[in-house]
């Protein structure tokens, strides 16, 4: 699975000319984010508009992103018409930062109910 703009599916989808790889979420996220580049910051500011959507159908109607599924997270490639994918460097991938204690004191750990 992969999170992709709700302008990249459907009926009237426009291709995909912008993605990167993100750390996955969960055991069903590849990490993978794809984009038209049409996407205005309030249309992103809404996470309702990034679909989860499965990578083989993509990948049947555009066979280029099949070179670049490999890639590690952190690996932005984006693509004008006409051309083929390129790399991107300049490119800042957004995360959302968890707040998380770490301890390694034992007396902050429940005790384990089969003692």
């Amino acid at each position: 699975m992969a999170r992709v703009s709700k302008l990249a599916l459907g009926d009237e989808a426009l291709p995909v000319r912008f993605m990167y790889k993100t750390v996955p979420e969960h055991a069903n996220d590849t990490g993978w984010r794809l984009f038209t580049g049409y996407e205005s910051a309030e249309f992103l500011a809404d996470f309702d508009n990034l679909e989860p959507f499965p990578i083989a159908p993509l990948v049947e109607k555009d066979s280029s992103f099949q070179a670049l599924l490999d890639s590690n997270a952190g690996s932005v490639w984006e693509r004008l018409p006409g051309k083929n994918w390129q790399a991107v460097d300049d490119f800042e991938i957004p995360y959302e930062e968890v707040d998380v204690e770490i301890s390694n004191d034992l007396d902050d750990f429940i005790e384990p109910i089969w003692k």
